[in-house]
């Protein structure tokens, strides 16, 4: 373009020239000069309009620097960004369940009465510290219950050993701490005398230091896990008469009323893979409100075993409150259960058979409790699926426990 402009340029100042001398020499054309004057004129514009589209290219060109150089910016920014997250020291996950069911207890009061949403959230710092949370958002007469089904502060000693600091699931035994969420269990509901303020402590709030380590017994794979703690331990709950204990409340509670702690644990072997052997227990005291202490304690025995697709289970649980004359409920109470439990993955196919036994037993006849609970499961994904199960329950006649249920369940983890 710059070429062109220059020959326009060199033919205007020709003409100029040329032009000139015809009116030296030719005055008296003066159509032909008005004819070169007009040529003159056009040539001049194409020069400007030629001009103006120089500098506009030159500004266009000028604009696609600067975006470059703000393009460059950018990417070195999202580098740092980068580089920034890969070094960062925390980490925030989110996790849970949700459960929706549907029950029939064959006297009329059927519905869909289960509808809940766990989420738990965990917050890393580095390899050193771990929050971790569990709320639980449930349905119950059309409100909502919102609990805290666990908190707590982990610190990773090393490699082998953490110290838990907050409300924790109960490590006595394996149900409430490791099967009880229901994309976990393989039926809707949980074994009899598993269940809140039953024969299991559901929670504690205290110290618990945990971890494991291999031991060279049977080869260099065989494994122990272990699980001790300190915390408030539970309370007593009377008859609605006040004469008589009820149940013990192991749910985790902030204060602790008798002064004295509570302590128990769980030592683990994996003397092979796929097979686990538990023992756990508690010690301690309890008491009611202005009495004095008595005894408590816990026993409990565990047993996973898997081959192939079948996955069996067993476990077994007492706890026991001992007798204090002095008291407005004298008498000592013991509650006892166990349930085992086999499921079978029918590959290639998604569906999967459960069966579990099940016994609760009591002092109080409406308490105590037989149940066989048959299920077959659907499996979207590991993670979630769909069960339908039935419940032949033997209880005390005209009382819940002694009602056949039908279950329907969705359940979802992620």
């Amino acid at each position: 373009m710059k070429k062109r402009i220059k020959n326009i340029v060199v033919g205007v100042s020709v003409c100029g020239c040329l032009s000139w001398s015809l009116v030296v020499s030719a005055a008296d054309d003066i159509s032909v000069l008005q004819t070169r004057i007009n040529a003159l004129e056009a040539q001049l514009t194409e020069i400007r309009t030629l001009l103006d589209q120089q500098v506009k290219e030159s500004a266009t060109k000028a604009e696609v620097l600067s975006v470059k150089e703000e393009v460059k910016e950018d990417i070195q920014l999202v580098k740092s960004s980068q580089y920034e997250w890969k070094t960062y020291d925390s980490k925030v996950h989110m996790a849970g369940y949700a459960n929706v069911g549907y029950s029939d207890g064959g006297r009329g009061n059927d519905g869909f009465d289960d509808l809940k949403f766990n989420p738990i959230f965990h917050y890393g710092y580095k390899d050193l510290l771990l929050l971790e949370s569990e709320f639980e958002f449930e349905i119950e007469d059309g409100l909502t219950q919102i609990s805290l089904e666990y908190l707590t502060v982990d610190w990773f000693i090393n490699d082998y050993m953490a110290l838990v600091a907050g409300r924790f699931l109960s490590p006595v035994g394996q149900f409430q701490q490791n099967l009880h969420p229901g994309w976990i269990n393989k039926l809707p509901t949980a074994p009899v005398g598993f269940r809140h303020d039953q024969a299991q402590p559901v929670a504690e709030v205290g110290v618990q230091l945990r971890g494991g380590f291999t031991v060279p017994i049977l080869n260099d794979s065989s494994l122990m896990n272990y699980a001790v703690y300190v915390g408030n331990g539970p309370r007593l709950e009377l008859n609605p008469g006040g004469d008589e204990i009820e149940a013990v409340e192991a749910v985790g509670f902030t204060s602790d009323e008798d002064d004295n702690k509570t302590f128990g644990g769980r030592l683990g072997f994996l003397p092979i893979p796929n097979l686990e052997v538990g023992i756990s227990g508690t010690l301690g005291n309890i008491a009611l409100v202005n009495e004095s202490d008595r005894d408590y304690d816990v026993l409990g025995f565990d047993m996973f075993y898997r081959w192939k697709n079948l996955n069996l289970r067993a476990e077994y649980i007492k706890q026991k409150v001992g007798a204090l004359a002095a008291s407005v409920a004298p008498e000592g109470q013991k509650w006892e259960a166990w349930y085992t439990q086999a499921s079978y993955k029918l590959l290639p196919t998604k569906f999967e058979l459960v069966a579990r036994y099940s016994d609760y037993n009591s002092k109080h006849a409406d308490q105590a409790q037989e149940q066989w609970a048959l299920g077959v499961n659907y499996l979207f994904a590991n993670q979630g699926m769909a069960k339908f199960s039935y419940e032949f329950n033997d209880g005390l006649t005209g009382e819940p426990t002694d009602d056949n249920k039908f279950l329907v369940q969705l359940s979802y983890g992620f």
